[in-house]
């Protein structure tokens, strides 16, 4: 016989036998409940004073009895039951409730949508203990309006016994919006969400630059939720409920994945996991991602593997609380030790081994550097927001073919090319990674061999997306990257970059608050301002070194 679940503390013998007795009844096709069943529930439950539940399987077949408290039950793991997309759990869940006032709750309708029950039944008692009315629900396919709908109640002699119709009718729909989601060519569908505690227009631009992040992955964004509160939940970063009523939205919408603007606590990763059967990630792992596609070199594969497991190693949790816990010491040799202490340990050891092969990579690029600088060539580095134009600019300068893509993090890995000036000065371009707020500090710390190129930088240009409205934040975020790698003291030349798409006022602005040139990256006649600035800049930067002429002996020079 199959285990009552739930609050069977304090219950006498002969009223745990009839509870266990519900599991050799089947409920007929078509019904959410039989006459008798519903009797049995509601007279078990007037006598324990607790809610009482169960639930059947397609074919009739009772799988779990639940006691609960006198106002609600704890649904346990449905072990054997998840619902997959576009269909319903095969679940049909019948409860009772102790006021005949009470038909379906709030929590139930709320139970029914996260669950995917096929239906939710809610029996109602008299005072006496008998059966009042029968209230029964099911979840709807509608993707705009409620997630559930309720029925009219039913009296226990007259049940309906055609709602495997309607159950089929609404499985049958949401297979066929599967379907028709899955035929796309996005990757992932995602809900965005943003608990913050900055002001609305921050929180919104930071949001936007979200969906192009999300955009440039190939995702598909469903909804977008913005939270502001005063104070984060240390938890779950939001409230509990509008973390159930984005999980809805998310089953409703055919979301295959939550992603969190903030960057999120293992601990809260943890919790809301445990909430929401979809994928779960925050925009730091999404910028993670990214570069992984992105990286083409050897070199930056092995910076973003870097980035990605330091991200990971504190994330890592296991939920199969069947593996021993033993982690050494007298009787936890050998296989004692779990799979998580393995997993961390073959992490670290992996996060050894390509800190190395990083460290190699910057003796090399050492090298390098210390090569151009014996042949005296001049370096100017290209830094800028992601999807600034610095590949544009690169490509315009120097008639070359790096890849430029109107997305963020088009380009990952530094090219550089040679440009010669009319006086017979040519200095070195290069191209690097763009910056972006909030940038992971994995990715600092991992890219840091491909950032120190910058180092030997003798001018640098600032690239700016004038038509942003967000660019006196990007020039913000900019220079405190700069600022943190140490980078402040070599000059910097800020560069407006798509200035054709800017009118006039906004142009005087910025030039009035930022000083600086103005281009079109796209547009080579726009080029000639900035390429006598670089060439002042270097000619100026070869006068300064120079050595100095030799003092002159007066004694001989009168001879």
């Amino acid at each position: 016989m199959k285990k009552v679940h739930g609050h069977i503390e304090g219950l006498k013998a002969n009223q745990k036998k009839r509870l266990e007795s519900i599991y050799r009844r089947r409920l007929p096709q078509g019904y959410a409940v039989t006459a008798e069943l519903a009797h049995e529930l509601a007279a078990i439950s007037h006598e324990i004073r607790r809610q009482v539940a169960c639930l059947a399987n397609r074919s009739g077949k009772v799988e779990f009895v639940i006691v609960g408290t006198p106002d609600q039950i704890y649904i346990p793991e449905l072990k054997g039951y998840s619902p997959l997309p576009g269909r319903l759990l095969g679940l049909r869940y019948v409860h009772t409730h102790l006021k005949p006032e009470e038909g379906l709750t709030r929590d139930d309708h709320t139970d029914l949508a996260l669950l995917r029950f096929d239906l939710m039944a809610a029996i109602t008692l008299t005072l006496n203990g008998s059966v009042h009315r029968v209230h029964t629900a099911h979840v709807t396919s509608d993707a705009t309006g409620s997630p559930t709908q309720e029925l009219p109640p039913m009296a226990p002699g007259h049940l309906r016994d055609d709602l495997d119709a309607i159950v089929q009718g609404v499985e049958d729909e949401l297979a066929r919006k599967e379907r028709v989601l899955s035929a796309g060519d996005a990757e992932e569908r995602a809900i965005l969400v943003s608990v913050t505690t900055r002001p609305r227009k921050e929180a919104m631009a930071s949001l936007k630059e979200l969906e192009e992040l999300a955009e440039s992955c190939n995702i598909d964004i469903m909804e977008t939720v913005l939270q502001i509160r005063k104070k984060s939940d240390a938890k779950h970063l939001l409230g509990s409920g509008k973390l159930n009523e984005i999980t809805i939205a998310a089953m409703q919408k055919g979301a295959s994945i939550l992603i969190f603007d903030q960057e999120l606590s293992p601990a809260q990763i943890r919790s809301i996991t445990d909430q929401v059967e979809i994928k779960v990630i925050d925009r730091t792992q999404m910028i993670l991602d990214i570069f992984a596609r992105r990286a083409q070199t050897r070199e930056g594969k092995l910076q973003v593997e870097l980035a990605q497991l330091k991200y990971m190693l504190p994330r890592l949790i296991t939920l199969n609380t069947a593996m021993s816990r033993l982690t050494g010491g007298i009787g936890g040799r050998g296989p004692g030790e779990t799979k998580l202490e393995l997993n961390r340990r073959r992490v670290r050891d992996r996060i050894t081994a390509l800190t190395k092969l990083i460290d190699n990579v910057k003796k090399q690029r050492g090298q390098q550097r210390a090569r151009r600088n014996r042949k005296g060539v001049p370096v100017v580095s290209i830094v800028g927001y992601t999807n600034a134009g610095k590949s544009t600019l690169l490509n315009t300068l120097t008639q070359s073919q790096v890849l430029a893509e109107d997305r963020l993090f088009a380009t990952l890995d530094p090219s550089s090319r040679r440009l010669r000036f009319p006086k017979d000065i040519e200095v070195i371009i290069t191209d690097t990674v763009g910056f972006i707020r909030d940038l992971p500090k994995e990715l600092m710390v991992s890219f840091r061999a491909t950032l120190e190129e910058l180092e030997s930088a003798d001018l640098l240009l600032h690239i700016i997306d004038a038509a942003n409205p967000q660019c006196e934040k990007q020039i913000d975020s900019v220079e405190k990257i700069l600022s943190d790698l140490k980078l402040d003291a070599i000059p910097v030349l800020k560069v407006f970059n798509k200035t054709d798409c800017i009118d006039d006022d906004r142009r005087e602005t910025l030039s009035r608050e930022h000083g600086g040139l103005f281009i079109s990256a796209l547009n080579r006649a726009t080029m000639a301002p900035l390429l006598h600035s670089i060439e002042d800049q270097i000619e100026t930067l070869i006068t300064d070194n120079l050595p100095g002429d030799e003092p002159v002996d007066e004694t001989d020079s009168q001879e």
